[in-house]
Parts: C-alpha cells; sequence; structure tokens
C-alpha cells in the first residue's frame, strides 16, 4: 500500500444536529456557490490611486479608509449615483460596479456608456458612447480615447462620441484587435495602448488560410451552417502581424516580425519612452524563443535582446515588466531553469542578475517598490498547494516571506507599497482579510469569515498526499459523505482534469472543489481528485513529462490514487466512476477504456479523443505534430481501445463547441457502432465548450442521476 499522508482540515463540520441543519439544493449547489456561499470578504476591494485609502462595497454603499487608522466613511451611494447618471441621460445601475481612474474619479458602465463620475463634486466628468455591438473595449491610460472592435475591425473613439476607423477590412477572413493564437502563451486581449496614450499597437490575424469547421445553428427553421476557423494540429495555421496606430497622423505601420509566416507573437511590451515595442517570437515548433525590440515609429527590427530554447517547448507568457526608473531595466519572468522565475535585464539584452531561484514558481509580480528596492510577489516556495507573498531584493540574493498562515494568500499593495491588504484561505479558514504593513506585520483584522456552509448538512473536503509510481509526491482531495460511518463502504466517483495549465487541489477554503462535489457527497459518494504529472505550478520536469506522450504518465498516476481508494477500508471498489470535462473528458475515457478493470462508471464532457482533431497551438507543444509523432498520436487516439470497454459510460457534447470540435465525440461513437459495443451520448444544444448558465443544473443533474442509476 502505498504511503498515505492525510492533511485534516483543523475543523469538521460538526454533524451531530444534522436534523436540523438545511439540506443543499441541487439548484443551489450549481448556481448560488459564488451568490449565497461565498465566504465573507471585502466586496470590489481597491486601492485609490495616489493615496493611502482602500474602497469596497457595502450593499449600496462605496466606503472609504484611509490607513493605517482612518474610519469608515461613505463616499457614493447607488441612490446618489443612479440621481447623477439619470441627469446626464445615461441608464440606472442595478448594482454599485466601479473601478477607480484617478484619485477621486471612478468610471462606471451602464450601457450604452462608460461614466467618469467624481465622487467629491458630485458630477460626472466625461462619458464615452459605445455601440451595442462593440467588443474588447481598452480605455487610454490618460482615460481620453476608447477602443473598442465591431466585427472584425478596430476603432477609437474620444469622449466627444466620435468614432475613427483604424482599419477598414472586409474580409471576414482579416481580425483586428482581438486576442490571438487561440488565448495561448498568455494572450488575453488584442490591444494595447502606449504609455502615453500616443499610439495604439494591435493584434492583425489573417485567417483566410486555415479550414472552415462545419458548426450547425438549429435557431433557424432551415439550419444554418456557422463555420469557425480551426486550426487543427499539423495543418496550415493563421498568420499573425502587430500593426501600431499613430494617433496624431492616423496612419498605421506594420511591425516587421518578418518569416515564417506561422510564427507565434506574445508578450508584447510598450517602452516606457513609447519608442519602441517588444515582442516574444515563437517557432510554430515552440522550441525557440526570441525577445525582440522593433521601433514603433518605422516597425524595423532594433534588436534581438535574448533566446531561449527547449527540447520540449518554450512557453513564454508574461509582458516585460519595467522599472519606473528610467534606467531601462525590466524584469522577464522564464522557466529557463526548470522553475518560473525572475530575471533581471537591461534593455539592451544585459543580464543583470537573476532575482529568484529554487524548486518553487513564482505566479504573480504584485508591485515593484524602487524607492525601497524591492519587488513583491506570490510563489509557491513554502508548498506547491499554497500561495504566501515576499519580499524580493533587486541587489542582492535575499527574499522575506511577509504572509502569514499555511494556504492561499492574495496580497493587493496600496500605491507607495507601505500597506498591503492579504485575503487570505485555506482548507480550514474560509477567508480572513488584513491590514499589513509592507514589511507584513498585520495591523488590524478586517474580516474573518464564519463558515458559510455551517447551516447545511454538508461534508467539507480533505486534503491528502500520495506517491506516484516514480516516487514524486502527489496531491490529492477527498470529501466523505455527510455522516460518514468509518464501518460501511461507499462509491467512489473521481473528478478529474489532468492537463496541462491546471490545478485542482491547493490549500484554499473548499480545497479548489465546487460546491455540487460537496452536494454529491451528501447523496452518499465520495468524492476524490487528484493532480497526476502534468498539472501546474511543481516546474518544468513535473509538467514535461507528458510531451508526445498524452495519456499516459496521466493515467498512471491517477490509477495511483484508484489504488489508494482501494486500501481504505469504507471503500466500494467495486464502484468506482470517473468524470472529467474537456481534458478531463480525454482522461475519463482513457480511464474507462485503458484501464477498464478499475472503473464502473464514466461521464466524459467535452473529450477529446484524438489529439489530431485539436488545434495547433496547445496540441503540437504536448504532442508536436501528427507527422513528427505518429506513435504518439496513434497511442493517444481512444479509438482503437473501444472494444475493452466494461463499464457504463455517458459521452456529453455541446454542438456549437469552437474549443473541442463535435468531431472528437462523433468519430469515437462511429467507432463504437461499428465495434457493437453500447455506449451512450448526449448533445447539449447551443453551447460551446462546457454548460454554463441555468441549463448548468440540467447538466450536473444528468451527470448524478447517471452515476445514481448505473454506479
Amino acid at each position: 500500500m502505498k504511503k498515505v499522508t492525510l492533511l485534516t482540515a483543523a475543523f469538521m463540520l460538526s454533524l451531530t444536529s444534522v436534523a436540523q441543519q438545511k439540506v443543499l439544493t441541487l439548484e443551489q449547489a450549481v448556481l448560488r456557490q459564488y451568490a449565497d456561499f461565498r465566504p465573507q470578504t471585502l466586496a470590489n476591494f481597491s486601492w485609490k490611486a495616489n493615496v493611502n485609502a482602500y474602497t469596497y462595497t457595502e450593499g449600496d454603499s462605496i466606503i472609504e479608509v484611509s490607513v493605517p487608522s482612518g474610519m469608515p466613511k461613505t463616499v457614493m451611494t447607488l441612490e446618489l449615483l443612479n440621481r447623477l447618471l439619470s441627469a446626464d441621460s445615461i441608464p440606472a445601475l442595478k448594482r454599485l460596479a466601479y473601478t477607480w481612474a484617478s484619485e477621486n474619479v471612478i468610471k462606471v458602465f451602464s450601457a450604452p456608456y462608460l461614466a467618469f463620475v467624481d465622487v467629491g463634486l458630485g458630477k460626472i466628468t466625461r462619458r464615452f458612447t459605445i455601440p451595442e455591438e462593440a467588443e474588447n473595449l481598452e480605455l487610454s491610460p490618460n482615460n481620453t480615447s476608447l477602443a473598442y472592435t465591431v466585427a472584425n475591425n478596430l476603432y477609437i473613439t474620444d469622449a466627444k462620441g466620435t468614432p475613427v476607423a483604424v482599419t477598414t477590412n472586409d474580409n471576414p477572413g482579416i481580425v483586428n484587435g482581438q486576442a490571438v493564437h487561440r488565448n495561448e502563451f498568455g494572450i488575453n486581449k488584442g490591444i494595447f495602448w502606449s504609455p502615453g496614450s500616443s499610439y495604439l499597437a494591435y493584434y492583425r490575424m489573417d485567417e483566410t488560410m486555415v479550414t472552415d469547421y462545419p458548426l450547425v445553428d438549429i435557431t433557424q427553421r432551415i439550419a444554418r451552417v456557422e463555420p469557425a476557423k480551426y486550426p487543427m494540429a499539423g495543418m496550415k495555421s493563421h498568420e499573425v502581424t502587430l500593426r501600431v496606430y499613430n494617433l496624431s497622423t492616423h496612419s498605421n505601420i506594420e511591425i516587421k516580425t518578418g518569416l515564417p509566416a506561422e510564427q507565434y507573437l506574445t508578450c508584447v511590451t510598450w517602452s516606457p519612452d513609447e519608442k519602441s515595442i517588444f515582442i516574444a517570437t515563437l517557432n510554430r515548433e515552440q522550441n525557440h524563443m526570441r525577445l525582440n525590440r522593433y521601433s514603433a515609429q518605422t516597425g524595423e527590427l532594433m534588436a534581438t535582446l535574448f533566446e531561449e530554447t527547449d527540447s520540449e517547448y518554450v512557453e513564454p507568457q508574461q509582458p516585460l515588466a519595467f522599472l519606473d526608473d528610467n534606467s531601462g531595466r525590466f524584469i522577464w519572468q522564464s522557466r529557463r531553469d526548470g522553475w518560473n522565475h525572475l530575471y533581471l535585464y537591461d534593455v539592451n539584452g544585459k543580464l543583470l542578475r537573476q532575482l529568484t531561484r529554487g524548486e518553487w514558481e513564482v505566479t504573480n509580480i504584485n508591485a515593484i517598490d524602487l524607492p525601497n528596492g524591492k519587488i513583491y510577489i506570490t510563489a509557491t516556495r513554502e508548498s506547491p498547494i499554497e500561495r504566501q507573498v515576499y519580499a524580493v531584493d533587486l541587489k542582492k540574493d535575499n527574499i522575506t516571506m511577509l504572509t502569514q498562515g499555511a494556504g492561499f494568500h492574495n496580497a493587493l499593495f496600496s500605491p507607495d507599497c507601505k500597506y498591503f491588504v492579504d485575503f487570505y484561505s485555506s482548507i480550514s479558514i474560509p477567508n480572513r482579510v488584513n491590514l499589513c504593513t509592507g514589511k507584513g506585520k498585520i495591523v488590524k483584522n478586517l474580516v474573518n469569515a464564519p463558515n458559510p456552509l455551517a447551516s447545511y448538512s454538508v461534508s467539507l473536503p480533505e486534503l491528502l498526499t500520495l506517491k506516484a509510481d516514480d516516487g514524486t509526491t502527489l496531491y490529492g482531495r477527498i470529501i466523505r459523505p455527510v455522516n460518514f460511518d468509518s464501518t460501511r463502504r461507499y462509491p467512489v466517483v473521481i473528478y478529474v482534469y489532468g492537463g496541462p495549465h491546471s490545478q485542482l487541489v491547493r490549500n484554499s477554503w473548499m480545497g479548489g472543489a465546487s460546491l455540487w462535489e460537496c452536494y454529491m457527497a451528501s447523496r452518499g459518494y465520495i468524492l476524490f481528485t487528484l493532480d497526476n504529472r502534468g498539472t501546474s505550478y511543481r516546474g518544468s520536469n513535473f509538467e514535461q513529462t507528458i510531451h508526445r506522450r498524452l495519456g499516459t504518465i496521466e493515467i498512471a498516476d491517477q490509477l495511483a490514487g484508484v489504488n489508494f481508494l482501494k486500501s481504505l477500508p469504507y471503500v466500494d471498489s467495486t464502484r468506482i466512476g470517473v468524470h472529467g470535462w474537456s481534458f478531463g473528458g480525454f482522461m475519463t475515457i482513457s480511464l474507462m477504456l485503458r484501464a477498464p478493470e478499475f472503473f464502473k462508471v464514466g461521464v466524459a464532457g467535452g473529450p477529446v479523443t484524438d489529439w489530431k482533431f485539436y488545434e495547433v497551438m496547445y496540441g503540437e507543444r504536448y504532442m508536436d505534430t501528427p507527422q513528427e509523432n505518429p506513435d504518439g498520436y496513434s497511442t493517444s487516439d481512444l479509438k482503437q481501445y473501444v472494444k475493452n470497454l466494461k463499464g457504463k459510460l455517458l459521452i456529453i457534447h455541446d454542438d456549437m463547441d469552437k474549443t473541442v470540435v463535435p468531431q472528437n465525440s462523433l468519430t469515437l461513437l462511429h467507432e463504437f457502432v461499428k465495434s457493437n459495443v453500447q455506449v451512450d451520448f448526449f448533445l447539449y444544444p447551443q453551447h460551446e465548450h462546457n454548460v454554463m448558465g441555468k441549463d448548468r443544473v440540467h447538466l450536473i443533474d444528468k451527470i448524478i442521476r447517471y452515476f445514481d442509476d448505473n454506479l
């Protein structure tokens, strides 16, 4: 039996008075987790600009507190705000939602307007009229111009409401100002304002050469094909360039990123002086990255600052973080030593020093405090399943932990970094909010949230560790049934994801679990989750071991979890089920077909079933192309294993899935039919990759019923 260490919660929900406790409904578990059962916190917390004061919302009021010892005061109410908006013919808000534009001015969005409201003067100082069809809104740093897209073109408008067309393409295959490369490489937008608001950089994506994938809109009387551009692994991909628009001359230039056209452009960063743009260019093979500097005026390549290579893959994801001292120094994040760490460079590409090192990963840069020579980060230094906050010295090898208590910490620093507010939870602490000095001393506890599920008959998760077959430590989560009786034997449902860019198990409130898992446990199931090798925040070796062989190491680790479960006297080893979505759907079917002796029931949602049907960027990073890795693609192709099915399997897919196209499920179903193997299937019409909104209740109900009927 594998050695297992249980990290039991410091407190368990008392079940001695279950009869007096409320019963959680399915609708509550699915739709109300973050509304009714979110632990108490400081809602809409924000530091004000340029001053040491923070705000949050309480009911229908914005509350301001000066630090360290200021008393709370109301600076705006929903009633007053709506009066101001209505006086300017702007629709009223149903609830308070705002961000600070400056020390006394908030931004509020009430379609079709973006309004700037001076809370001190009680007046609207500026507003933008936004077209109904506008998307991808990006406000300039000086708050005077608003960029947005309509369809595939990019526009800029000022507060006077006069839109200027930055692009005028009528070819539907040319996309401007939107995220590219299918949001891989940390890309989440396609518009980049320069620091002084003089220029606007934007992606231009040419998809004309990419195959149209036929999705069908059934809302028409005669169903209509709605094609989606979908570049599959090994096939022709789109071509991306970056362009710069000059607001004073109304002219565009193209950044000359050169050939090959099929390369990835990410980490787009303006220099503080607006004279140059930095871009990480990555080859299609994703094993060679160049950090290049280009002229923002001519588009010419000025210099390659440095290059990074890796035998598996390089994955640049973070833009440069410049130090605000006119020195040209910046911080670069890289996994070049096997762990995500910080490197200090000058603008010419000279490495000044490695700022962090060790077998742990930086997950976020929180703030840069130049007067004191500090960078504040969040990292996994204490444990992969924790997040702590640290101060890193810019000049010497010195790192100091600022936060207290094992768990997940999220620190928001004041403008001068003299204070931060620490939002903290763990498996046993729902939420604790502390005001701290920049050195980590707790000044005041602001929130100590009670358990929001205390009045409900539910079990809470516990964390555990076990060993993979090579001795690697793996982290898991278990939820036992309400009124757990160790003398009984319970069925188990394994909830799995298992792919890169994921971490399902963490030392935070609920352990990373969704409330529907607790609901399922209340129906008599044990719920179990394990983060296998290939998942995130454990360094390159842990993640890259799956390279070119998806569905092998991951299966081995999940089976280590199964063997652990079978060792527990209260687990019915003949009644083990598995469920997951997307990569988790792939894992579910893989486990059902490649380890059929262990599983009685599986429910797979949105599954990849053949990696040659998946997109270029993600698929080729982890599998290379089908031409380069035929054996890897063949081994992971689930069609060849259909005759192994012993248990009951339900496959669920969405008919408008643009992430994992329905062909994955349909080709597998075709193989089941040809092999005369019975399997169940359900299609969710008019949903994309997963089922959200009120229909999600139907989805979770279907999943639970399938386990109820078959497990």
